[in-house]
């Protein structure tokens, strides 16, 4: 059975960037949640649901400029989701073909 891993992730943005990196996060698609702070206060906060894209981002993306206008440094909280299957090797993790079995390198194609 599948797995959802979760963490956060804090990005430092100017005013005028804010819009065009929540634009970003939203395309990405493994966004569940963004938080946009200016110091420790909570200005605004979106859940995302898997699949947001079009006109159901438009209502997010208008909230973003306007707050992007007033706004001078900021910070977004992305709150990320993976889904991992238990019989997949983690990332990174070198398959049967790739892992030497004797311990020899694989020699070089000419």
């Amino acid at each position: 059975m599948p797995e959802e891993r979760t963490w956060w992730e804090s990005i430092k943005v100017e005013g005028g960037e804010l819009l065009d990196k929540v634009r970003s996060l939203i395309r990405e698609g493994n966004v569940r949640r963004i938080i946009i702070r200016q110091g420790d206060r909570s200005v605004a906060e979106f859940p995302l649901t898997v699949g947001v894209v079009g006109a159901v981002a438009a209502p997010v993306l208008a909230a973003v400029g306007a707050l992007a206008a007033l706004l001078t440094k900021c910070t977004i909280e992305v709150q990320r989701v993976e889904v991992v299957d238990e019989g997949e090797p983690a990332a990174g993790a070198a398959t049967e073909a790739e892992a030497p079995t004797d311990g020899a390198s694989k020699p070089d194609a000419a």
